[in-house]
């Protein structure tokens, strides 16, 4: 496993989050299509799967996680935020092979890269304090 590999799967799968999130397919269906339509070479597939299946079935405990760390509502998150707190939510509860430095530093380059400009300081900010309970 190289860390460019994991990179490429947790831009992918946030990009596959977003949708799911948005239209409700079938998340399998969602997998299948970006395999197929998604440049994928250099991507840790089985990684890009983990995280997007991953992320949908425990969506519901994951938003319970950094929830209430949130400035506002759940509902009113943004769409592109929900996507890449849950991404990392899920990789510091579920993934235990992954520091926690490097969810974090990964999920504020999603941000900068996909959300509005100052996202990127409210993830790590919400995140921040998601590992300060978890290592509670």
């Amino acid at each position: 496993m190289k860390p460019s590999e994991r990179r490429k799967a947790r831009r992918l799968a946030t990009q596959a989050i977003y949708q799911w999130q948005m239209t409700k397919d079938n998340v399998a269906d969602i997998a299948q299509q970006f395999a197929l339509e998604q440049d994928t070479k250099g991507v840790d597939l089985d990684y890009f799967r983990d995280l997007l299946f991953g992320v949908s079935v425990h969506a519901n405990e994951l938003d319970a996680v950094y929830s209430s760390y949130l400035s506002r509502p759940l509902a009113d998150l943004d769409m592109v935020d929900k996507a890449i707190l849950r991404l990392a939510s899920y990789e510091l509860t579920r993934r235990e092979d992954v520091p926690y430095r490097v969810v974090i530093n990964e999920a504020i380059e999603l941000a900068k890269a996909f959300a509005a400009e100052e996202s990127h300081r409210f993830v790590n900010g919400v995140l921040d304090k998601v590992i300060k309970q978890l290592k509670k």
